[in-house]
């Protein structure tokens, strides 16, 4: 494995492609340690001390911190997420979009800048209610969080944020398109890594006070590499359905009679439905920090990590939009029809309708064990947590996007390095799906 990280720099293009990567990941984080100006960033801290386990929590996760600080890039990459859901939902809905998805380079540019739109849309719709709810905080001690309330402070907010999260997207379409990986992924995947040193130290200092004993920590990084394992193993998963390609004779010459075969993945839907279900199940905890009702704040109790009920709700939420996001993104008709147009069958079924029939049965099983596999990801080690009173948080949507951008990203700098005549990562291994 050395030997391959020295090979990346042995290859120009592919050590530019990192060393820009690395780069623009370094701008990324230095624009997290930028703060929004009129704020107080110590009653602020307070007050995100106490929002634990809610949206803004969540929301914190994926900004790597900068949320907590309301810097520059408080926002993240969230609304650019949220607005490519909404097109790649839109486009099975509304038939002008679905017909764009289907007018290959030039469609998929159109959508991408329509997403664009629906960013700048989304950024300043959650800008404005981020500054607004600001000045209604206050810290421990009753001091505002908003020295100075008023429009002009949420104008400024405004425009700071969203063109923190505009320069973000900035940032990861070039990571793309000049790097190496997915520039989005490898953004969420920083704030995410950014966060582990400071876990580390709160679990020293608890350690060091006699707070955290050293079998518990022991037992949890025991469980995390399990976890990890897990995570690895499942996302490599495919099931691989045998095609057999029918001899056809045009002229002299014969063509298809090969064997191929088609792969389904595991876990179809990715990270998506634990996004989601954290999303709305904690809608109401984050209410209930602007409303001083009693019995929305008993509500959002019940509804908040660790408390059974959430837990329930959460593997409900995650079942159900692993089943919708996959139906989405995956249709066995036309996969059907693509395979019979090629000459191509599954043996023993045959092409058409019984195809898309046997494709949709085979799907289902598979997204009900993706189903499972993610809502265990997700709620283990919440309990866990919730039972030792850990200082810092694994597993869930973190960890699923933590190790998938990582498996991804050593993915294609291997194929760049077995392009190039050479070894990958490790030998006679390759980072790509098992069967």
């Amino acid at each position: 494995m050395i030997e391959a990280f020295q090979n990346i720099f042995r290859i120009p293009e592919l050590k530019k492609r990192v060393l820009f990567s690395l780069g623009m990941l370094a701008v990324y984080r230095i624009g997290c340690h930028i703060p929004t100006p009129g704020i107080d960033s110590t009653a602020l801290a307070h007050f995100f001390a106490q929002a634990r386990g809610t949206l803004l929590g969540l929301f914190d996760m994926f900004s790597g911190g900068a949320l907590e600080k309301l810097t520059v890039f408080a926002l993240g990459i969230m609304p650019y997420i949220s607005s490519s859901i909404i097109f790649q939902l839109l486009t099975v809905v509304v038939p002008a979009i679905e017909k764009l998805s289907k007018e290959g380079e030039s469609g998929r540019k159109k959508i991408v800048q329509y997403t664009r739109y629906g960013t700048i849309v989304l950024s300043v719709v959650q800008a404005l209610g981020i500054s607004i709810g600001l000045e209604s905080m206050r810290g421990p001690a009753g001091e505002l969080v908003v020295p100075s309330p008023g429009w002009g402070f949420r104008i400024m907010t405004v425009i700071t944020l969203t063109a923190g999260t505009a320069f973000i997207m900035w940032l990861g379409e070039q990571m793309s398109e000049k790097g190496i990986g997915n520039g989005i992924s490898l953004i969420i995947f920083a704030g995410i890594v950014a966060r582990i040193p400071v876990a580390l130290g709160n679990s020293l200092r608890l350690l060091k006070a006699g707070q955290l004993s050293l079998f518990v920590i022991l037992f949890i990084l025991i469980v995390m590499f399990l976890v990890i394992a897990a995570i690895v193993y499942v996302e490599r998963g495919q099931r691989r359905l045998p095609i057999h390609y029918a001899k056809r004779v045009v002229g002299l010459k014969t063509y298809g009679g090969q064997t191929s075969h088609l792969p389904l993945k595991v876990n179809m839907a990715g990270v998506i439905p634990p996004i989601f279900a954290s999303s709305i199940i904690m809608f109401p905890a984050t209410v209930a920090n602007f409303i001083n009702i009693p019995w929305v704040q008993k509500a959002a109790k019940s509804l908040t990590p660790g408390n059974w009920v959430y837990d329930l709700f959460y593997v409900a939420f995650i079942v159900f939009f692993c089943y919708f996001y996959t139906a989405v993104s995956f249709n066995p008709v036309d996969v059907a029809e693509n395979v019979k147009k090629h000459g191509g069958y599954i043996p023993g079924i045959r092409p058409g309708k019984e195809t898309s029939e046997y494709l949709d049965r085979v799907l289902t099983k598979l997204t009900f064990a993706g189903a499972i596999y993610i809502s265990a990801v997700c709620v283990l080690p919440s309990i866990l947590i919730g039972k030792f009173n850990l200082p810092f948080y694994f597993g869930g949507t973190a960890l699923l996007i933590a190790v998938g951008v990582g498996m991804d990203t050593a993915a294609q700098i291997e194929s760049h390095l077995i392009t190039r005549s050479y070894e990958g990562f490790m030998k006679g291994v390759r980072v790509r799906g098992r069967k």
